[in-house]
C-alpha cells in the first residue's frame, strides 16, 4: 500500500512571488456534513484531518461540493474558521468566497482573509450572466480588499458564464495578486492558452474528475476534485506521478480512478459523493439541504456497485 507523501506545509509567506512553491497538488473540495439540519463542524474538522493524514496537499473550503448556496454567510465563514484551525498550518487552506452578489462575496472574502486562509477561489458570479467587462470590474473590485493570492473559479456549467483568455489577460495586467484558476470545463485549449500567455507559474487546478490526468499532463498544477473526498491518497499520488514525469504511473492511477470519477456525476454533485462517503462510514448521516436531496434507491444501488468494484466495500 502506498505511503502518503508528507503534505507541503502552509507557507509563512503567502505572497504571489512564492505561490508556485506551495499552491499546487490535490486540494479536495470538502463536503459539508449536516446533522439534523445543522452544520456538523466537529465532523468537518475530522474531514480536514483525514485529508492531511492521507496525503492531500491542501484543502478547499466552500467549493461546489460543500453545497455553499444552501449555507448562510455565517455558516460559510465558520467552516473557514474550522478548516484553518484543524489544518493548523500543516497544509494550505484555500477558501472559496464567491457568490452571485458582490456584497456577499466581499463579506466572505474579508472574513477568509482575516481568518488566515492562504489563498482565495472566487467563482464567476452566477445567474446574472455578466459581460466580460463586468467580470473584470467585479474581480478588480474584490482584489482591492486584500493581498492574498486568488484564483477565478471557472465553472460555466453551473455559473452560466465563461471567462475568455482576453479577460484573463486583463485580470493579470490589472491585479498583481491574481495567480490562476480552477478550470471546471472540458476546454483543454484554454489551459494551453493560459500557460502560453502567463507561463508555468499560472496556477490551473483541474475541476473535472475525468480530465485530471490529461489536464495535468499538459501543465495544470493540481486537482480540486470532489472524488478526493473518497480517495485523497490516490489523487495525491496522481499529482506526484506527474511531477516526477512518471506517465505510466499516472495512466494507471487515471484508469484506477475512472469509474469513481464517473460516479461523481451520476447525479448532481455532491449527491453521489455524500452517499458513497456515508456508505463507507466517512459521514455519520447522508443529509442535504433542499433543493438538494439524498440519492434515490436506484442510484444507491448503482453507486454500491461502483464501490464494490473499486474494492472499497468489505
Amino acid at each position: 500500500m502506498r505511503e502518503p507523501a508528507a503534505p507541503a506545509s502552509a507557507p509563512a509567506d503567502r505572497s504571489p512571488a512564492t505561490v508556485d512553491r506551495w499552491l499546487r497538488g490535490s486540494m479536495p473540495p470538502l463536503v459539508t456534513p449536516f446533522r439534523d439540519g445543522a452544520v456538523d463542524y466537529d465532523a468537518y474538522a475530522g474531514l480536514v484531518r483525514r485529508q492531511i493524514a492521507q496525503g492531500s496537499h491542501g484543502i478547499l473550503v466552500n467549493g461546489t461540493s460543500a453545497e455553499p448556496s444552501s449555507l448562510t454567510i455565517e455558516e460559510r465563514n465558520r467552516l473557514v474558521d474550522v478548516a484553518v484551525e484543524a489544518a493548523a498550518r500543516r497544509v494550505p487552506v484555500v477558501a472559496a468566497t464567491g457568490s452571485q452578489s458582490l456584497a456577499e462575496t466581499r463579506r466572505l472574502t474579508e472574513h477568509a482573509v482575516g481568518a488566515g486562509a492562504d489563498a482565495l477561489l472566487i467563482v464567476t458570479p452566477y445567474y446574472s450572466r455578466p459581460p466580460q467587462r463586468g467580470l473584470v470590474g467585479y474581480y478588480r473590485e474584490l482584489a482591492r480588499l486584500h493581498s492574498l493570492p486568488w484564483m477565478v473559479y471557472h465553472i460555466p456549467g453551473r455559473a452560466a458564464v465563461s471567462v475568455t483568455i482576453e479577460t484573463l489577460r486583463e485580470l493579470k495586467a490589472q491585479c498583481p495578486t491574481f495567480v490562476g484558476m480552477k478550470h471546471a470545463a472540458s476546454d483543454l485549449a484554454l489551459v494551453s492558452e493560459c500557460l502560453e500567455a502567463f507561463g508555468d507559474q499560472f496556477r490551473i487546478f483541474v475541476g473535472l474528475e475525468e480530465l485530471s490526468f490529461p489536464m495535468m499532463a499538459i501543465g495544470a498544477c493540481g486537482l480540486m476534485n470532489a472524488v478526493g473526498n473518497l480517495r485523497p491518497d490516490l489523487l495525491a499520488a496522481l499529482c506526484e506521478a506527474v511531477w516526477r514525469h512518471d506517465l505510466a504511473a499516472g495512466r494507471a492511477l487515471h484508469r484506477r480512478l475512472w469509474e469513481l470519477n464517473q460516479a461523481v456525476f451520476f447525479d448532481t454533485n455532491p449527491i453521489p459523493i455524500k452517499y458513497m462517503m456515508t456508505r463507507l462510514g466517512l459521514l455519520a448521516s447522508n443529509e442535504h439541504r433542499l433543493p438538494m436531496v439524498p440519492a434515490t434507491p436506484e442510484l444507491a444501488e448503482r453507486l454500491d456497485g461502483v464501490l464494490a468494484r473499486a474494492g472499497l466495500l468489505g
